[in-house]
């Protein structure tokens, strides 16, 4: 079972990834677009946190992002060593297309089952979590 849910994150992974380089994203990034679609203004350490990915990957992306005119990152007023992340007109114009692209991603994925095949899968997938994290946790990892 392992070496499936490994097989399966690994090619859902690569295919995301190809759709991503279409839009000319990087992994990643469409998550820390998401998170200002929903609220613009966060500063880095609240996208940070909530995307749970670690300091150095979420610096380099935003970097990146505000080099593609995605985003601007300035001080907050309140602590000018604070970083402020907004999104630019062309950063909100990606709402649509990253979208579109969870959208298509998952019609591809499921393309091959039955609703209920999908419903189940979501379900055991769930459970999977569930137990990993909750196993983490008493064993004192998480």
């Amino acid at each position: 079972m392992s070496y499936a849910i490994f097989q399966l994150a690994r090619a859902h992974r690569a295919h995301a990834a190809a759709l991503l380089r279409a839009m000319d994203l990087h992994p990643g990034q469409e998550l820390l677009l998401m998170q200002l679609f929903d609220r613009d203004g966060q500063t880095q350490s609240e996208l940070l946190e909530s995307v749970g990915l670690d300091h150095s990957t979420v610096s380099k992306s935003l970097r990146r992002m505000q080099d593609a005119g995605l985003l601007v990152r300035e001080p907050a007023a309140h602590d000018r060593r604070v970083m402020v992340v907004h999104l630019t007109d062309k950063g909100r114009s990606m709402r649509e297309p990253i979208a579109a692209l969870w959208q298509t991603l998952e019609e591809t994925s499921v393309r091959n089952l039955t609703e209920q095949q999908a419903e189940s899968f979501v379900d055991t997938a769930y459970a999977i979590t569930e137990a990993l994290t909750s196993r983490a946790h008493a064993d004192g990892a998480g």
